[in-house]
């Protein structure tokens, strides 16, 4: 299955899969694959960077429930209030002093929906799902990190690659570059 090519259709895709992910986690507590983590926190990264980011650029998401009172009820929320921005509005300029001048549905794909669908392998190991994720995609995306390793390290929004075979599947070796291990498991026992 590869993705569609609109920024929306992509949004709908990506966003879809991580919350098939949302709604069968039962352990908001439970260990994720980023250091200190939880399952919670990944929703609450995502729920909570990119409001900020689009506001950068003068562009309001409309607010939902808090991720610790609800993280489902948040995630669909905010799910919801991007694709209709990326329906609606996509073709719109969207300027944003860090990231430049790009129509906002492309932004919203590059910035956004590419976290969601990393942060989907961290949602389903961190839940002991398996990930749904798009092997093109993820070979895609690294071909386009690679090139600018050094800002995204320097960034320090990826800690140190993992090393994985040379062989391995593109979603390994995505995970392995933005410094997961993807033999990572969630420990014996659940939450600590």
């Amino acid at each position: 299955m590869s993705l569609p090519e609109s920024p929306a259709a992509r949004h709908e895709a990506v966003a879809g899969e991580f919350s098939r992910l949302v709604d069968r986690t039962t352990d908001w507590a439970a260990p994720a694959p980023v250091d200190g983590w939880t399952a919670l926190d990944v929703v609450e990264h995502l729920v909570t960077w990119f409001p900020g980011f689009l506001a950068g650029g003068g562009v309001e998401l409309p607010s939902g429930p808090p991720v610790a009172d609800d993280p489902a009820a948040a995630w669909h929320h905010q799910a919801g209030a991007v694709q209709a921005l990326v329906e609606e509005r996509g073709e719109e300029a969207f300027s944003h002093p860090r990231a430049g001048t790009h129509p906002l549905g492309q932004a919203v794909d590059r910035f956004y929906t590419a976290d969601v669908f990393m942060h989907s392998w961290d949602l389903a190991r961190a839940t002991d799902q398996e990930p749904r994720l798009d092997q093109d995609v993820a070979g895609q995306m690294l071909e386009g990190m690679r090139p600018i390793e050094a800002m995204l390290r320097d960034s320090g929004q990826y800690g140190p690659a993992v090393p994985v075979p040379d062989d391995a599947a593109p979603v390994e070796q995505l995970m392995g570059f933005v410094g997961r291990d993807p033999a990572w498991r969630p420990p014996a026992g659940g939450t600590s």
